[in-house]
């Protein structure tokens, strides 16, 4: 008596076309499987997918990559991948001799929001990569109040303008929630957004007003640097967690 064992190692090939299709309701004609839509949407949304808070989505967008990516295509945006830091993230695409519209928003930071960010990206770096780094409000006061006196604001307007761009950038996605201590972690993201014009050109205006040459404020008192960083816009709770995250909820639905 013989038994026979099936030793296939993956899905059973589709017999037509139609079966390629997920159809997640009637009339449905796309072609990615349900997670990697949602992982399609929460690159829409922003900021960013990361292994860490959303393994599902981090693994979907290793395994669809290529359709993610003609999606993405189609809408002029580009997906950039981070293997080292498993960070996935969109940008504005250029492209060459044709006038590509802004899918994706402009972040711009005031002063005070783009020194922090990038203090940030220096601890992050100096800690070198797959190191989780750590910090508080307290310490970025203290880190920033060089700028004070170029500005100067007095120490509790100084204080508010830290506060403020403290909780800009974890909107941003840039920090997490901070912990029971009141520190947050740093987000590997920073070590990407910057492209190097915007380092060459944020550096030389730090420099300028170092020198107390200082920038006329704009009409709300802030002093705006674009950074060029191509962000969604999210909530703080869709920056710090997966959404519809929180106790009992659902992981990773976009």
């Amino acid at each position: 008596m013989t038994t026979d064992l099936d030793m296939s190692t993956g899905p059973v090939p589709p017999d037509n076309d139609e079966a390629l299709t997920p159809g997640l309701w009637p009339g449905d004609t796309g072609q990615l499987a349900e997670v990697s839509r949602r992982a399609l949407v929460q690159l829409l949304r922003g900021p960013y997918i990361s292994a860490g808070m959303h393994p599902n989505l981090w693994s979907a967008v290793l395994t669809d990559e290529a359709m993610i990516r003609s999606r993405l295509a189609d809408l002029f945006l580009l997906l950039v991948i981070d293997l080292d830091n498993e960070l996935a993230f969109i940008r504005n695409a250029a492209a060459p001799g044709v006038s590509a519209p802004v899918v994706v928003r402009t972040a711009n930071l005031t002063f005070v929001q783009t020194a922090m960010a990038l203090h940030l990206r220096q601890l992050l770096l100096r800690e070198g990569e797959g190191n989780r780094v750590f910090t508080d409000l307290d310490e970025m006061t203290e880190q920033l109040s060089v700028y004070r006196d170029q500005r100067g604001d007095d120490l509790a307007t100084f204080a508010k303008r830290v506060s403020s761009a403290w909780t800009t950038l974890r909107e941003h996605g840039f920090l997490s929630r901070p912990n029971a201590d009141g520190r947050a972690e740093i987000s590997p993201v920073l070590r990407l957004v910057f492209g190097p014009e915007e380092i060459e050109e944020v550096t030389r205006e730090f420099k300028r007003i170092a020198q107390g040459e200082n920038r006329p404020p704009d009409a709300n008192g802030a002093e705006d640097l674009d950074t060029g960083q191509d962000r969604a816009n999210p909530s703080p709770d869709q920056a710090d967690q997966p959404d519809g995250g929180g106790p009992g909820a659902q992981e990773e639905q976009p």
